[in-house]
């Protein structure tokens, strides 16, 4: 088992950063949309 600790850490590592990216690039993509939004309802009401 020992041989084959670096590829288990290291597939985790690769794990753990892929999936924080894949949260932060949705958090920021909804950010953005709700602000996208926000402004859409905005223009909406003074028409």
């Amino acid at each position: 088992m020992k041989d084959y600790s670096g590829f288990i850490f290291a597939a985790y590592a690769f794990a753990a950063v892929s999936i924080s990216a894949m949260v932060a690039k949705i958090t920021l993509d909804y950010r953005d949309l709700k602000r996208k939004l926000a402004r859409f309802g905005d223009r909406e009401s003074q028409s």
